[in-house]
């Protein structure tokens, strides 16, 4: 059931009725029972897979916080990490594993013939960040089962973010059970959701036509139109995912739970270490204190070769989460490469920015490295698009070897007109309102309550006016 679709529009009218016209633990269950309805509507089969993880992690975090000794909790604790992390490796990398073990080895193992269950790498993260937190005693054990499998399984962000904490989404599941219908609540989420819906509709999905023309037949188009359909690439991304975070957070918003941001304007960051602080918040900060902390401190004293391998390691595993292939591998390895190259040649940059007197030109200065950061991303792009390395070394080549202004293709020229306006409408949305104020910033302002709606009803009329009516899925539902 997609967000872009009428099925989730009737379901979620009902949910809603339903929603505020119970309390307590009736509230509860309307919640549970209606992420186990949105998510079956999927593969109903694999709700029994959530159900299992979901009671042996509950599990888990009570025997750690009830452990008498360091030798239990850490049992506890491997129980929750092993439990979470198995279902995740049989039915996401096994297959990976096996072809590179058929390939070193040069052996024959079949594989396995079983679909990816949809957003397991989200929500394998929330239960994981759950039970590390309890044995790091951040939070208590949630002893409500029904709460704990509505912080798990919460319909908006279920199959593809945020990535929730535990610390964060709990106490407000158990604070929202009485409440009643905040106008406000319903204003800042219904505009946060069309807003979402329109970079979604009218940008995403109108480029991906383009980019889909041109990536499957890549053998036959110039450097310049991979290019042009390589960078195009890196704005429908961003459009398809931060759109469908932003829907999350305005359903879930509408019902009263508050989501933490999950992009704040990323490609007008000035480095690409700023890029990933606005990229995907809910995973970075996730592997920044689950991972990259814990590597650093594990490497003993303290050294920039230590920061920088720390970084590397994080970055090649932040890619193979996005996907069981080298491709994904070798993008998230070349973010790291990207940051590692920052850190070490900070001085230098500082240097020669004086140097050049490009300080004097703030703008300039910055548009500069908006410029070089957006590239930078954008190729990086080309391995996460990419179906095979041979494919992505391809592009490259043609890129870097047969490219010519002249010779970029637009294939269709009216719809690449409205590609265009689609993608300047939200660059001066994102430029002169969202890079200084939230929606929520703008309700809260004098006259915020009257302009915060025009964002949606403008949103609204965009949509039906060059929203591709498709019904395209979410690029980040294969994760």
């Amino acid at each position: 059931m997609l967000f872009n679709s009428f099925d989730f529009l009737v379901f979620f009218t009902i949910v809603y009725i339903l929603f505020f016209a119970s309390k307590g633990v009736f509230r509860q269950l309307v919640l549970l029972i209606s992420s186990c309805v949105f998510y079956a509507w999927f593969i109903p089969k694999y709700l029994l897979i959530l159900f299992v993880t979901i009671a042996i992690d509950y599990y888990a975090a009570i025997k750690i916080e009830n452990a008498d000794s360091e030798k239990s909790k850490r049992l506890a604790l491997i129980l929750g990490i092993v439990n979470t992390c198995a279902v995740l490796f049989i039915f996401k990398y096994q297959n990976f594993f096996l072809d590179n073990l058929n390939w070193i080895t040069q052996s024959s193992f079949a594989h396995w013939d079983i679909i990816l269950p949809i957003g397991l790498s989200f929500h394998t993260f929330q239960s994981l960040s759950y039970v590390i937190d309890v044995y790091r005693k951040k939070i208590p054990a949630e002893r409500n089962l029904l709460t704990y499998s509505n912080y798990v399984m919460m319909f908006p962000q279920l199959v593809a973010g945020p990535i929730e904490r535990a610390g964060h989404l709990i106490p407000q599941i158990k604070s929202t059970l009485y409440n009643r219908l905040s106008q406000s609540d319903f204003s800042i989420g219904m505009t946060i959701f069309f807003y979402g819906l329109f970079k979604k509709m009218v940008v995403g999905d109108n480029i991906a036509p383009y980019v889909s023309a041109v990536y499957d037949n890549y053998t036959y188009h110039s450097g310049a139109t991979l290019l042009v359909a390589t960078m195009l690439f890196a704005i429908q991304i961003y459009a398809d995912f931060s759109g469908y975070s932003d829907m999350a957070i305005g359903i879930a918003r509408i019902l009263g739970y508050r989501f933490n941001d999950n992009f704040q304007t990323p490609y007008f960051s000035k480095s690409v270490t700023e890029f990933w602080r606005r990229w995907h918040i809910s995973l970075s900060s996730w592997l920044r204190d689950y991972l990259y902390y814990p590597l650093v401190l594990g490497w003993g004293k303290i050294s920039k070769f230590k920061l920088n391998a720390s970084i590397l390691v994080t970055f090649a595993l932040i890619g193979l989460w996005h996907g069981a292939n080298w491709t994904f591998v070798i993008f998230g390895t070349l973010h790291g490469i990207y940051l590692v190259v920052e850190n070490i040649t900070e001085g230098m940059r500082k240097w020669f920015v004086n140097f050049i007197r490009l300080t004097r030109l703030p703008r300039i200065h910055h548009a500069i490295q908006m410029t070089i950061v957006f590239v930078l991303v954008s190729l990086s792009f080309i391995f996460f698009r990419a179906t095979s390395l041979t494919q992505a070394l391809d592009i490259l080549k043609k890129i870097f070897s047969n490219f010519s202004i002249r010779e970029i293709n637009f294939l269709d020229t009216n719809g690449f007109a409205t590609l265009s306006f689609s993608i300047l409408v939200l660059f001066l949305c994102e430029y002169l309102i969202f890079t200084k104020y939230s929606i929520e910033d703008i309700y809260n302002m004098r006259l915020g309550k009257w302009f915060a709606p025009l964002i949606a009803i403008g949103s609204i009329l965009l949509v039906f006016s060059f929203g591709w009516w498709g019904g395209a899925s979410f690029i980040y539902f294969q994760f």
